[in-house]
């Protein structure tokens, strides 16, 4: 029983590693199909994303209720020069008039090193957003915002599915998974 105890004790940490590279994983393939959806819908982004110093791939789920939202997500931002690679969640909040759930991606192409260093570092966003958005798998209709630059950052948005009309003033968060760095 003790030998058991003691073998158990030892092979945690490795379901722990296990574990972490699995979301890792996860984050990545994630990211793979963010973007080939994105160079399918703007082809121009991928000689972007190659001369960038690095870029970063966001999904996220919101949902607005009345006068609240909020919504989360992860990501990762690939720095083109070195090759690293910074896993990142994201959460939202606002206030503002909203109903719906929100299914979108992100992309993010940092122009320069110091916007990609500073968002990895500090990655707070706030802004004023509204839009419609309603799709549900390949029905319906669906509003993205594509190209946006603010800072040195060219910030592309996809809506997967859901339904939200909204009008929100909203700020992001986003910062370094402790887990998966």
């Amino acid at each position: 029983m003790r030998s058991l105890v003691l073998t158990i004790l030892l092979c945690l940490p490795l379901f722990a590693v296990a574990g972490v590279e699995k979301d890792r994983k996860k984050v990545l393939d994630e990211s793979e199909k963010i973007l080939a959806r994105l160079y399918k819908e703007e082809p121009d982004a991928k000689g972007k994303i190659a001369r960038a110093a690095g870029y970063a791939t966001f999904s996220n789920v919101g949902v607005n209720v009345i006068f609240v939202s909020a919504g989360g997500g992860s990501g990762v931002v690939h720095n083109n020069k070195t090759g690293e690679k910074t896993y990142m969640k994201m959460g939202t909040a606002g206030l503002g008039i909203g109903l719906g759930v929100k299914d979108f991606r992100a992309v993010f192409i940092f122009h320069e090193a110091d916007a990609m260093t500073k968002f990895i570092e500090s990655g707070w966003d706030f802004s004023g957003q509204a839009d419609a958005a309603a799709k549900s798998g390949d029905k319906g209709a669906e509003g993205s915002t594509a190209g946006t630059i603010v800072n040195g950052v060219s910030i592309y948005q996809m809506t997967e599915n859901g339904l939200a009309l909204q009008a929100t003033l909203q700020g992001t968060k986003y910062w370094k998974d402790s887990k998966l760095n």
